[in-house]
């Protein structure tokens, strides 16, 4: 297996952009927590992680956005995953991933569901 490349960027004020790439598993999901604990440090609680070049995801892996999303939820914040690959969008299924999280199909819509959360909306509102 390959390891995990991770391209992060702050996008809008407190919202943070994470490109995934390659596989998510035991071997490497701490370099995922620390960088969520950066962003977390400097008090951004709102992530758009684009997950479509992820090609594998353990539950180890897994268990690094559920941990997260815990806490970007005690801070008024979410995790928006955006267009994961047909491997990753199964074993989420199978992990029951999405009922936690909204997926949606872009970077834009992850951006709307982000600034419309407050007002109730729901992801699959914003599917294609």
């Amino acid at each position: 297996m390959s390891g995990l490349k991770i391209v992060s960027e702050e996008i809008a004020s407190g919202v943070a952009y994470f490109e995934l790439q390659g596989y998510l598993d035991a071997h490497n999901f701490e370099k995922l927590e620390a960088v969520f604990e950066n962003y977390f440090s400097d008090e951004i609680y709102r992530f758009v992680i684009d997950i479509r070049r992820l090609e594998y995801v353990s539950s180890a892996g897994a268990g690094v956005f559920i941990g997260a999303v815990g806490t970007c939820q005690d801070n008024a914040g979410n995790i928006v995953l955006v267009q994961p690959s047909q491997e990753v969008k199964e074993i989420f299924e199978l992990l029951g991933v999405y009922q936690i999280f909204p997926v949606v199909s872009s970077r834009s819509r992850a951006m709307e569901y982000l600034s419309q959360e407050s007002s109730e909306i729901g992801a699959e509102n914003l599917q294609p």
